[in-house]
């Protein structure tokens, strides 16, 4: 009786030493984090690496330091540099990020973040890896949207990614036909105008009906009303006679209006608050 009564002791003062060193190692990796922050905002990324690693090797169960980690690589990348270094810091990066979605699918500053990489990715590549980069941004991008519908910063980049697949062979194709960039369309030539038809015309609209979500979400989001005027204007190519040129030439005219009238009035928003802090501080 005695002796069963001591071994319940024994268990019991060993759960409560793993509790005790359970929550020292939170408390410290607490500790890390806040000084892998500090090292972050003074731009002392390797230094900040480190802390963000010694953070989830004492507690794996907290996702702040793996975001914080998957950040401090990305910072460190720069996009378009070739280098092993350089690459590795993207690859590093990007399995961190991947590592935080498996326990949480929905996080937005991973989905967010793979799908800021996979786009910078992009750009500098040869047209046919571009393009698979590309879709591999918009795929994250749609995730994020899953995630959270009102990510307007998401549906704005699915518009962007559809404008820089468009543009390109628009401008090769205008190019071919002898047409310089201020000529006015339509395109002239049948063939051509309904291969690019067939190639562009989904991605092109599915743009335009992902920068209007955007617009929805904000109506001020003047970025998303640029790109609006883009797609159409450039789409107006595709017309299939001069008068319904001119009228998406029109209605892209008006996004372009609508962008400029509303970045008119953030500005006066903005210089009416300035004014107003400046009385009072000189009150």
């Amino acid at each position: 009786m005695k002796r069963k009564s001591f071994q319940t002791i024994l268990v019991a003062a060993g759960t409560v030493a793993l509790f005790f060193t359970a929550g020292c190692n939170k408390l410290r990796s607490r500790d890390q984090l806040n000084q892998g922050v500090r090292a972050f905002k003074s731009a002392r990324y390797p230094d900040a690496v480190e802390h963000f690693k010694t953070a989830i090797q004492l507690d794996p169960s907290n996702r702040d330091p793996k975001l914080f980690l998957a950040t401090a690589y990305m910072t460190q990348w720069i996009p378009g540099a070739d280098s092993p270094e350089n690459r590795q810091m993207a690859d590093a990066a990007k399995n961190e990020f991947l590592d935080v979605l498996k326990d949480s699918p929905n996080d937005k500053t991973a989905l967010a973040s793979l799908a800021s990489i996979a786009y910078n990715e992009a750009q500098g590549l040869p047209p046919e890896e571009k393009a698979k980069k590309f879709d591999e941004a918009a795929e994250w991008n749609k995730k994020l949207i899953a995630a959270d519908p009102n990510y307007k910063e998401a549906y704005y980049t699915l518009g962007v990614i559809a404008w820089a697949k468009w543009y390109p062979a628009l401008m090769s194709a205008r190019a071919k036909l002898g047409m310089k960039p201020e000529d006015p369309g339509p395109i002239k030539d049948k063939k051509v105008k309904a291969e690019l038809k067939e190639q562009y015309s989904g991605i092109i609209d599915e743009g335009i009906q992902n920068l209007q979500k955007a617009i929805d979400i904000d109506k001020e989001y003047d970025d998303a009303m640029a790109y609006m005027n883009l797609l159409i204007r450039e789409r107006a190519d595709l017309a299939d006679n001069t008068e319904e040129y001119k009228k998406q030439i029109e209605v892209a005219d008006g996004w372009v209006q609508k962008a400029l009238d509303t970045k008119k009035a953030k500005a006066a928003r903005t210089s009416s608050g300035s004014v107003g802090i400046t009385t009072d501080t000189q009150k």
